[in-house]
């Protein structure tokens, strides 16, 4: 078996700095420059809110996508805040993803990292 080919990063932080400067960054390079074969943003937790309310932030989600990277969304976290519709319009796959994150720490072929 080979090396690890998915990423797949969980953006939980309500900080803006830590969105752009890792989250973001990372996500948008790993997919442009090949790091990762796959690569997975899922919006959880505060971020969701965060990300609902920061148009700059919306700008750098779409640039993501552009690039390549699937863009998930927890489900139970946006509904608690009230901002399903709005993450969805963004191109944001909101689904719950208790088990979608299980399923992908318990994958070989996976590495997570949660910021």
């Amino acid at each position: 078996m080979g090396q690890p080919n998915k990423l797949i990063v969980v953006w939980t932080n309500g900080d803006r700095e830590v969105a752009i400067r890792m989250a973001f960054m990372y996500t948008r390079n790993s997919k442009l420059k090949e790091w990762w074969d796959e690569v997975t943003l899922i919006v959880w937790g505060p971020s969701a809110k965060l990300l609902t309310e920061d148009k700059m932030l919306q700008e750098y989600i779409e640039r993501i996508k552009d690039a390549g990277v699937e863009l998930l969304a927890c489900k139970a976290c946006a509904e608690s805040y009230g901002v399903s519709e709005v993450l969805a319009n963004m191109g944001i796959n909101v689904i719950y993803t208790g088990q979608v994150l299980t399923d992908f720490l318990k994958d070989e072929n996976t590495r997570v990292i949660t910021v």
